[in-house]
């Protein structure tokens, strides 16, 4: 089992910018590539993007090109995610995730192991 543990959110004002730590402990040797998801209140849960755990390849939902940056810190067994020009829009619980099973996973099936989520809150 690979646990993950998600910490960053809060409230910012529009226009801010945050970033989310997930850190992973356990069996990170299994996993293939680690994501981010998102889930506003009344809503499906998000795909915003995933990197490959050894090969660092990332991929982004359209909507968050350019103001979303994944990245990790192998030797802290550690993914990021940094949020740019933040939006009211953007409220929402954000989850990390980890896929034993896919190489480039989008959908929450193709995950895992979840983070409990934290809270992202932006103020207009």
């Amino acid at each position: 089992q690979a646990q993950l543990v998600e910490s960053g959110g809060g409230l910012v004002q529009a226009g801010g910018s945050m970033r989310l730590s997930c850190t992973t402990s356990g069996r990170a040797f299994s996993i293939y590539a680690m994501g981010w998801f998102r889930q506003a209140p009344g809503k499906e849960r998000e795909f915003v993007a995933h990197m490959g755990w050894s090969g660092g390849h990332t991929y982004y939902a359209e909507s968050m090109k350019g103001r979303f940056t994944i990245s990790r810190d192998n030797a802290e067994n550690t993914m990021y995610l940094q949020m740019n020009s933040l939006r009211p829009e953007d409220t929402a619980v954000y989850y990390c995730a980890a896929s034993s099973t896919y190489y480039n996973p989008t959908r929450p099936g193709d995950f895992n192991y979840w983070g409990q989520g934290t809270q992202v809150t932006v103020s207009a």
